[in-house]
């Protein structure tokens, strides 16, 4: 078993210009291949317990969403799609009062709903359906019971993960004002796993940083307050427009690698540390036993991984983040790392611990990046469920993208998961192969 590299934490000063973030990026545009908006429900309805998600789209938004989150048949999900049938298209029936029908029969039949969205598609947009006015007359219709808020999951120009940007920035208008002569308070902006939200709250509480608020919340009703004295960490990559939405509210956005590994959940930590004036000793006493927990962890998944070279296409945005962690703290070689979306303000930290050598693009062009895969026969590709399985049939070792973004990877207690979710495809070749 090999040790883990010492790894040095961000300095509270800054950071020195050694990564890749001021190299030229390779910008593509082309064909691509991802999911849609929709798929962030399949996250979203589980973590606040008290919304509904109802889709105004097609038959195959139902399939997409019915089919991704393997709902059972007996099982009572917060989602549905209202179905835009050849009535609507065709302009012999009011689209607007059949949705205020469904929505009404929805809300009789479930009492618990407390926040409803309604969820935007291709087909609503194509046929340019005002869901924000209806959500606006609705949700006067069922105030105070209900808040209606709607949001575009529309694929036609997005990448999966956008879904949860488009939901948080449209709650972003409810959340209520702090006082400005308040105290300063913490909120950690991202969906995240219950568990996870545990334990990084109980982390917090031991920084001495007890006034946290997870966003989204568990219950509609618990919107943290939001003023000139909230700082917010981003737990994801993926909330640009959520991140502009609270700071136009005057919230202050904490620079920070994520929460991936131990290397960015002990700098994730240590920048909200910073901002609340912890002093050194409190944050070395508060995170070491999980950190060097952590660490012991990854190393029994490091041997399987060290100097293995691995190639990203662009699907989840989490991309930089993980080939950071991968690159860092598991010793692969970064071939190619592929974004949809490359916020570089929000991703400042994770490009400066990047290898100078790291070939970054931004966009997809499909065809380029498989040719560049094939030249490059990588040890492991990362990639969409689209193109997993003909790179499978050429040989070659895929790694599940939305896999990702589906399973708890952030803080120390998931470190050595995240890093065994690459493992698990390399020894599945290695026992095909035997």
């Amino acid at each position: 078993m090999s040790a883990l590299p010492r790894i040095t934490p961000i300095t509270p000063v800054g950071l020195t210009k050694t990564g890749c973030e001021d190299r030229p990026i390779l910008r593509e545009r082309g064909q691509r291949e991802v999911f849609c908006g929709l798929t962030g429900i399949i996250w979203l309805h589980r973590k606040i317990q008290d919304a509904f998600f109802l889709v105004v789209g097609s038959r195959t938004c139902a399939h997409l969403i019915q089919s991704a989150a393997g709902v059972m048949i007996f099982a009572e999900p917060r989602f549905a799609t209202a179905i835009i049938d050849e009535r609507d298209l065709a302009g012999l029936a009011d689209c607007n009062a059949e949705l205020d029908r469904v929505v009404t029969r929805l809300i009789e039949r479930r009492p618990d709903i407390r926040l409803l969205f309604l969820v935007g598609s291709c087909p609503s947009e194509v046929i340019k359906l005002d869901l924000s006015r209806a959500a606006s007359r609705l949700s006067k219709s069922f105030a105070p019971q209900v808040r209606v808020l709607n949001y575009s999951g529309s694929g036609i120009e997005t990448t999966f993960t956008q879904g949860e940007d488009a939901c948080l920035a449209a709650m972003v208008p409810e959340m209520p004002t702090r006082d400005a002569g308040s105290a300063a308070h913490l909120v950690v902006v991202g969906a995240l796993a219950d568990v996870v939200e545990d334990q990084m709250q109980r982390l917090f509480v031991g920084l001495g940083i007890e006034d946290v608020q997870f966003f989204p919340p568990r219950h509609a009703a618990e919107l943290a307050a939001i003023g000139p004295q909230t700082r917010f960490l981003l737990a994801q990559p993926f909330l640009a427009d959520t991140a502009r939405a609270l700071e136009a509210r005057g919230a202050k956005r904490l620079a920070a690698p994520f929460p991936l590994g131990v290397e960015g959940t002990s700098n994730w930590l240590g920048a909200a540390a910073r901002a609340f004036d912890v002093p050194a000793e409190r944050i070395e006493a508060a995170i070491a036993p999980a950190r060097d927990r952590a660490r012991r962890a990854l190393g029994r998944y490091r041997p399987s991984l060290e100097g293995k070279r691995i190639f990203f296409f662009p699907d989840s945005q989490l991309e930089i983040p993980l080939a950071r962690f991968l690159s860092r703290e598991m010793g692969m070689q970064l071939i190619e790392v592929g974004t949809p979306y490359l916020h570089r303000q929000h991703l400042a930290e994770e490009l400066a611990l990047l290898p100078e050598d790291c070939q970054l693009s931004e966009g997809q062009h499909v065809d380029n990046q498989l040719e560049r895969c094939r030249a490059a026969q990588p040890d492991l590709v990362v990639c969409g469920l689209g193109l997993a399985n003909p790179l499978e049939a050429e040989g070659m070792t895929t790694k599940w993208a939305i896999e990702l973004v589906f399973t708890p990877i952030q803080g120390f207690d998931q470190a050595a998961d995240l890093a065994e979710l690459f493992v698990r495809p390399l020894e599945r070749r290695l026992r095909l192969v035997a």
